[in-house]
């Protein structure tokens, strides 16, 4: 875990993908880890799925929880993601589903209909760059800008596309071992941006990967 900035009210760390973003049994957890340093307490106000990696605001106090759960809510607390998804997929667009999630199966599955338990999920997405991985094919690095923010949004909206994302397994994606050992998905949130009366906070950070893969230089 690195904690890129932090202040009375906040961390801003950036999630290893083998690590859980909230606080487990065994305390082990991102939260449990930083709860350990602040009297017991961490307010988790999103979350990153195992195997994924990126930026993570986690809130010190319940009253900073309110005020960050509230600016996701409302938009002013936004996120970017960057992902390596394997197929062919137009250069720019707007994916919009009705997802629902099975609990007892922890996947999520687009349907076709609304009824009880279904959430609508949109996202929009930029490719930047492509090329072709031996025994993958081609693989394109797409910038992901949720809308919604649903359970396993971004994973389930590229796989039903035929284009899932490099080392997600659960939804068809192609592994590649030398980047997605020990169920490393190649799906990172690289930015947040927290929007304020006195201007915006963004805070970056992109993934190793893609400069392994793209020869991109990275922060890490």
């Amino acid at each position: 875990m690195e904690i890129l900035f932090q202040d009375d009210e906040k961390w801003i760390v950036c999630k290893p993908p083998e690590l859980v973003s909230e606080r487990t049994p065994k305390q082990d957890g991102l939260a449990d880890l930083l709860a350990s340093q602040n009297g017991g307490y961490a307010g988790v106000i999103h979350r990153l799925d195992r195997g994924v990696g990126g930026l993570m605001l986690y809130a010190k106090t319940p009253a900073a929880a309110a005020k960050y759960t509230a600016m996701v809510q409302d938009g002013s607390l936004w996120k970017e993601y960057v992902a390596l998804v394997a197929g062919e997929i137009p250069p720019a667009g707007e994916l919009r589903d009705l997802l629902f999630y099975d609990r007892s199966r922890n996947k999520v599955f687009p349907v076709l209909r609304q009824r009880r338990g279904v959430k609508e999920a949109i996202l929009k997405y930029r490719v930047e760059q492509s090329r072709k991985i031996p025994g993958i094919g081609k693989v394109s690095l797409v910038s992901v800008f949720p809308v919604t923010g649903r359970t396993h949004q971004i994973r389930v909206q590229f796989a039903s596309r035929k284009a899932p994302i490099v080392g997600d397994r659960a939804y068809g994606g192609p592994a590649y071992p030398e980047l997605t050992a020990g169920g490393r998905i190649l799906l990172a949130c690289c930015r947040l941006t927290l929007s304020a009366q006195e201007g915006e906070t963004v805070f970056s950070r992109t993934p190793a990967w893609v400069d392994a893969l793209f020869g991109i230089r990275t922060d890490e």
